[in-house]
């Protein structure tokens, strides 16, 4: 499985952005998908999860109501649609997948095994 994200960008405190993360090597309406960040000098942590078929989305509390994850299976790229920035959102971004089963909940690095390169989101 390769992810690629793109959408990355310097934008002003209170824009927005839409990451994309396209999947390939593996039908993605059969991956378990999330996003998830690393600012600087800090743990990466889970950002939104979705369920395979989009039905289901999690978000981290910092970013409710403010992302939107979202899935195309039929072109197998997952979305992170991103309102209402703040500095704190600040970081390197990262598309995760898994083949096996993850409880999109929990959004936890270590259960996931397929990692993006990462798209840079600067909020100032």
């Amino acid at each position: 499985v390769q992810l690629v994200e793109s959408g990355g960008d310097s934008v002003q405190a209170g824009g927005s952005l839409k990451l994309a993360c396209v999947a390939s090597g593996f039908p993605g309406n059969n991956l378990y998908m999330a996003w998830f960040r690393q600012a600087p000098g800090k743990e990466r942590e889970g950002v939104a999860g979705i369920a395979r078929g989009g039905g289901s989305t999690y978000y981290a509390d910092s970013v409710k109501g403010r992302f939107t994850i979202s899935r195309d299976n039929a072109k197998d790229t997952l979305y992170l649609q991103m309102n209402s920035l703040k500095p704190e959102d600040t970081g390197m971004y990262y598309c995760a997948a898994n083949t096996r089963w993850v409880c999109p909940r929990t959004l936890r690095p270590n259960e996931y095994n397929y990692w993006g390169q990462g798209t840079q989101v600067t909020v100032s």
